[in-house]
């Protein structure tokens, strides 16, 4: 006769599911202790602050007395303008000015001589590039367009080294970069209409002031007219650590 176990003393029959739990366990224990935090203990002190009781002082009333103000002045007795009779005015008649259509109309020849034309200088402006004769710098010589181009050029470049002055603030900033000039050399040969687009706006009038000092100089033509030439000029502002 062979022995048979029983079923409810097995102890292999939820070994699964006791592993299971054990397991899950395990894992609540260790992500519990990942996430523990500790933090520095610091000393407190506390200090106990006495508050005085606020002495409230009495303020005296000032009682000030002012006088009434004065009555009103009596008003002025009304009086009383008798007027004549108005004398009847005798209605004048306004006669009208438009001509019938029986009037005939004087018939008047007018003469070229009696229109007054008035001639209305135009500003022309025509770029640099492409203008018939350029400005011409005091004292430039030239028989061509292209002598005469380049030998305002040269002349622009020895005036913006001559006259040109670092702003010291900039340097303490660090401020640099490349700035255009933007003007017009008119139909008089004088400079105007002065514009600059820099980075930072103490470069821009310093580079406003070199090209106020320009010359005067003989305007471009245009057709033989004297005419506006719109000119760009760059300046870069750079300096070095010892030297600006």
């Amino acid at each position: 006769m062979e022995l048979k176990k029983n079923p409810e003393f097995d102890l292999n029959r939820n070994s699964g599911l006791y592993f299971e739990i054990g397991l899950a366990l395990m894992l609540f224990v260790s992500y519990s202790l990942l996430n523990y935090k500790t933090y520095d203990k610091q000393d407190v002190t506390l200090d106990m602050i006495t508050i005085n009781e606020d002495v409230e002082e009495d303020i005296p009333l000032i009682n000030v007395v002012t006088p009434p103000p004065p009555p009103p002045p009596k008003a002025a007795p009304e009086v009383i303008i008798v007027v004549e009779d108005v004398v009847e005015v005798e209605e004048t008649v306004i006669e009208s000015t438009e001509i019938s259509m029986e009037e005939a109309i004087e018939e008047r020849i007018v003469s070229v001589e009696d229109v007054n034309v008035d001639e209305v200088e135009e500003n022309i402006s025509v770029p640099f590039a492409v203008v018939e004769k350029v400005p011409i710098w005091p004292g430039c010589k030239g028989k061509t367009n292209a002598e005469l181009k380049k030998c305002f050029q040269e002349n622009m470049i020895t005036h913006v080294k001559k006259n040109f002055e670092y702003p010291q603030t900039a340097i303490e900033l660090g401020i640099r970069g490349k700035v255009f000039v933007l003007f017009t050399i008119d139909s008089n040969g004088n400079v105007a209409n002065i514009k600059s687009r820099g980075p930072d706006r103490i470069l821009e009038k310093e580079a406003e002031r070199i090209v106020s000092l320009l010359p005067q100089m003989t305007p471009g033509k245009q057709r033989g007219r004297s005419v506006n030439v719109p000119y760009s000029l760059p300046i870069v502002f750079k300096y070095s650590e010892n030297k600006p």
